[in-house]
């Protein structure tokens, strides 16, 4: 039940619920709306996915300055992705530099973000710069807006299963060192970024 609330299966998290006679740690709705709004930032609709965080819950971002300026330099990356570079350029300096000057951290993540106008999709942008521009960055936005809101709800971040398998392997690894046991079927689990490969 961990896994497919977390990961937003809510269909498949309501058929298990009845099934197995659980009661759902969170409201089935609260999976749909984390899910519309993985799914603007995946597409690259940051307005989007900011008006239906807040309408969710307001506080999210209000309480969660690092999260909100990562949306906002999302949004940035989505103006220079659509070569709305004067548009760009003014909403980096009226949204973001401001929040760069109170911040090192921000500072930092905003002359990287700016550093794509110098290299304009050139093939020799470094790979710190150019990776702001793949699905990756989109995702990983998506990935740290779900978590503020899994917590806001008071519900686990990582699924827990993951977090068993990494124990599995770590805990296989660590017997192997020391004497010889069967290992789980034979198979090596493969734990990275919360998938697992048997």
């Amino acid at each position: 039940m961990d896994y497919l609330v977390i990961e937003g299966y809510k269909s498949a998290a309501e058929e298990f619920s009845q099934e197995a006679n659980l009661s759902p740690p969170v409201d089935f709705e609260s999976i749909e709306s984390r899910m519309d709004i993985r799914e603007a930032l995946q597409r690259g609709d940051v307005e989007d996915a900011i008006t239906r965080v807040n309408d969710l819950n307001p506080e999210i971002l209000d309480t969660n300055p690092a999260l909100y300026f990562k949306l906002q330099q999302q949004k940035l990356i989505e103006y220079i992705r659509q070569g709305r570079i004067s548009e760009a350029l003014e909403f980096a300096q009226e949204e973001l530099a401001p929040r760069g000057e109170e911040s090192p951290e921000f500072l930092s993540e905003l002359e990287r973000t700016m550093a794509l106008l110098a290299f304009d999709a050139a093939p020799n942008a470094p790979a710190a710069i150019a990776e702001l521009l793949s699905p990756a960055q989109r995702m990983k936005t998506a990935g740290e807006v779900n978590a503020a809101i899994l917590e806001s709800l008071s519900q686990g971040k990582e699924v827990k299963l993951v977090g068993l398998l990494k124990l599995l392997c770590w805990g296989e690894t660590m017997l192997d060192e020391k004497a010889e046991f069967p290992k789980t079927d034979g198979q090596q689990l493969n734990v990275h970024d919360g998938t697992f490969v048997v």
